[in-house]
């Protein structure tokens, strides 16, 4: 594996973070275009705050992986703040080689620096391998998760 670099994403790298988001089969089926305004102003708004962090990892001059930290007050856990981890997702011929695993110490670490008492994340019941990679780094399933799609 080559070396990797860890950066906040720019506009530029858009396009490429669209492209990792819809390479499978669950993403495929509900991201759209990549000229739907609707991300560009989603990029925008996550760009602006500074709760939240869209980074991006590069190999070779090339982006290979994405993540969204999202940084949450919060009153529980004696008032500590915690990190969400999103839309994690590692360009298919890069899988199997390390840099999930590095993309999610180098979250867990911007984390720890943040002062955050947790990091969180949830995942699709679907993604199998994924559960089995969140367990092997230390994650542990001690909730269950609900959604509604409001939209």
């Amino acid at each position: 594996m080559d070396e990797l670099t860890f950066r906040t994403a720019t506009r530029a790298d858009l396009p490429a973070i669209l492209t990792l988001l819809a390479d499978d089969v669950i993403g495929s089926a509900r991201e759209t275009e990549q000229s739907d305004a609707a991300y560009w102003a989603a990029f925008e708004a996550i760009d602006a705050d500074p709760r939240n962090d869209l980074i991006v990892v590069e190999s070779g001059g090339e982006i290979v992986g994405t993540c969204q930290l999202t940084f949450t007050p919060s009153l529980s856990r004696r008032g500590a703040e915690r990190m969400t981890i999103e839309s994690v997702r590692v360009r298919g011929d890069q899988r199997g080689r390390g840099v999930g695993r590095a993309m999610m110490r180098w979250s867990l670490d911007r984390g720890r620096e943040r002062g955050c008492g947790i990091a969180q994340l949830t995942t699709d019941k679907l993604r199998t391998d994924a559960h089995r990679f969140y367990a092997g780094l230390g994650f542990r399933a001690t909730h269950e998760g609900f959604k509604i799609s409001l939209s």
